[in-house]
């Protein structure tokens, strides 16, 4: 698995109006598929505070399930 950080609207993904130049992440699969998403941040720093903390999940972690 690895994350990637990039900058909205140099994606294939697309804008979201009013968030051009924002960085975001998504983790991928080793086979490339997408697992999940982050955000919008104005600064790259923010962004890989978010990283750190998904990656700072343990088997402790709860899961919420509202289905």
């Amino acid at each position: 698995m690895r994350f990637e950080i990039y900058r909205k609207g140099d994606d294939a993904l697309g804008n979201t109006p009013g968030t051009k130049d924002q960085y975001t992440w998504r983790l991928l699969a080793d086979n490339d598929e997408l697992l999940a998403t982050g955000e919008g941040y104005a600064n790259k720093t923010d962004c890989y505070h978010a990283i750190n903390l998904v990656k700072s999940a343990t088997t402790q972690t709860l899961i919420v399930d509202f289905s």
